[in-house]
């Protein structure tokens, strides 16, 4: 099968060094965010959220024993594991040395994805589970590689992008008159630095680039299982497009890694300019290679309902179909909003509250806020709250100048409450804390309305954003408030 794939040590290589990068980021955000979001005193305390799940409803580590203690080991042994592997140590050894290390990897993160609740719901985190896991049997620097794992990589990489273009085309109708862009840049999750700028391209610049996206997501990856040196150009219009998403907004780790992916698109002949000599290799033993056909029987058995959703009218996206996050089915972004809304939450340090009451915000770390400060650069790191604040007015019905709110999230109610009792690890998921001397007295949440300023406006003023106040999404509650609920 070479003469059609080509050769693929190189393609292993530069895949598992990705690879472990990515892991090791993913598991520096655990040992940061972890424990103030879901620990013992955290927003969604895991150990309430083991009471009501059995080992097979969320396999992992902490089904037998959570603490604290407990996640630091984990994501320090994640850590140290990852720069392991990332200095290529563990695939200069024995196999079994090579897929230890990578399969610890995989079940340490499995356990924290499966723990995470709604911070760690998000399509990455089965993608960097799924992709671990196979990386798991590409096998050690002195081997020969198989085609095996990175064709199913490439099957991964195929899911993940043609399940993105069908899901936009069949949801929102502005990805099929090719006007999505002229909304998405403002509205996204976490605009960077650029998004400013490409939101005020030229309109007939985001219809191209709507067109080229749904070009390379649903005819593209077709051609990554054509011979070389197609595939390698199908891989190559995938990154450039992941690349084009990389600087014009923050999503986590998710373009790196399929980044990482089209890399399988390409064969050694491709990757031949880079100064890296290919070593003789010796053959895979025969148990070895037997398991790879096991795995790979097993990945066509798991592909059946991933399949019949990416060819269904009722496609769903980012779904796992088994709580390993083997062959999953990947797409995002099927409905673009329009208009952006924003909770901005507020302080006061007064006893009592009157119309001159002087309320002091919090900044959140990436999530839009104050009007004149520039959106930051936070991909591929991951701030997990700064996402589900996102997420939030998406349950509140607005009519103009009202808003019904339906009910608050337990996570942002305790958020509050940490707020008002100025938790220290609470406290460090956020940019600025306005009262560093004292506890604030009160706490209230306002719904505005944002918008990139116009060019006009930004030079004259430096402001990145225009908001407008919509409404009171939470009124201003006590720490004796809250205690009476």
């Amino acid at each position: 099968m070479e003469w059609y794939f080509g050769k693929v040590w190189l393609v292993r290589l530069l895949f598992q060094r990705a690879e472990a990068a990515l892991y090791l980021l993913a598991f520096i955000a655990v040992l940061r965010q972890f424990k103030p979001l879901l620990g013992e005193r955290g927003l969604l305390p895991l150990p309430a959220f083991l009471k009501r799940v059995t080992f097979w409803d969320a396999p992992g580590l902490f089904c037998w024993h959570y603490s604290d203690r407990l996640l630091d080991v984990v994501a320090w042994s994640g850590i140290a594991l990852s720069v392991i592997a990332l200095a290529g140590f563990s695939e200069r050894g024995p196999l079994w040395l090579s897929m230890i290390t990578w399969l610890v990897l995989w079940f340490l993160y499995l356990s924290i994805v499966n723990s995470g609740q709604k911070f760690l719901s998000f399509g990455w985190e089965s993608m960097l589970l799924e992709s671990g896991f196979f990386v798991s049997f590409m096998g050690p620097d002195w081997m020969k590689p198989s085609l095996i794992p990175v064709l199913v990589l490439r099957w991964m990489l195929f899911r993940t992008e043609l399940g993105a273009g069908l899901i936009k085309l069949r949801h929102d109708r502005c990805w099929r008159d090719l006007t999505c862009l002229f909304y998405h840049y403002e509205t996204q999750p976490l605009p960077n630095p650029l998004s400013w700028y490409f939101h005020r391209l030229p309109r007939f610049m985001h219809r191209f680039a709507v067109l080229f996206s749904h070009f390379v997501q649903v005819v593209v990856p077709f051609g990554l299982f054509a011979p070389q040196p197609f595939a390698s150009i199908a891989g190559g219009l995938i990154i450039f497009h992941q690349l084009w998403l990389i600087v014009s907004g923050n999503y986590s780790w998710l373009n790196w890694l399929t980044v990482a992916l089209g890399i399988t698109a390409f064969s050694d002949s491709v990757l031949a300019v880079l100064p890296i000599a290919v070593p003789q290799t010796a053959a895979a033993p025969f148990w070895f290679q037997v398991l790879l056909y096991v795995i790979a029987a097993g990945v066509v058995a798991l592909s059946i309902q991933p399949t019949l959703n990416m060819i269904s009218r009722n496609q769903i996206m980012n779904y796992s179909y088994n709580r390993f996050h083997l062959v999953n089915t990947y797409g995002a972004f099927g409905n673009v909003t329009r208009r952006r809304h924003e909770i901005v939450i507020e302080g006061t340090d007064e006893a009592v509250l009157t119309e001159r009451t002087r309320w002091q915000e919090y900044e959140f770390k990436a999530k839009p806020g104050r009007p004149d400060r520039m959106p930051p650069q936070i991909a591929p790191y991951h701030l997990r709250l700064d996402w589900l604040m996102w997420f939030l007015p998406f349950s509140v019905m607005v009519n103009d100048d009202r808003i019904f709110v339906p009910g608050y999230e337990p996570w942002f109610m305790r958020m509050v409450q940490k707020l008002l009792d100025a938790d220290n690890s609470t406290l460090k998921l956020l940019q600025t804390n306005p009262f560093p001397q004292a506890k604030p007295r009160f706490i209230r949440a306002l719904f505005y309305e944002y918008h990139f300023t116009g060019w006009k406006e930004k030079s004259e003023t430096g402001n990145w954003w225009t908001r407008r106040l919509i409404a009171v999404y939470l009124p201003p509650v006590s720490l004796d408030h809250l205690k009476r609920l």
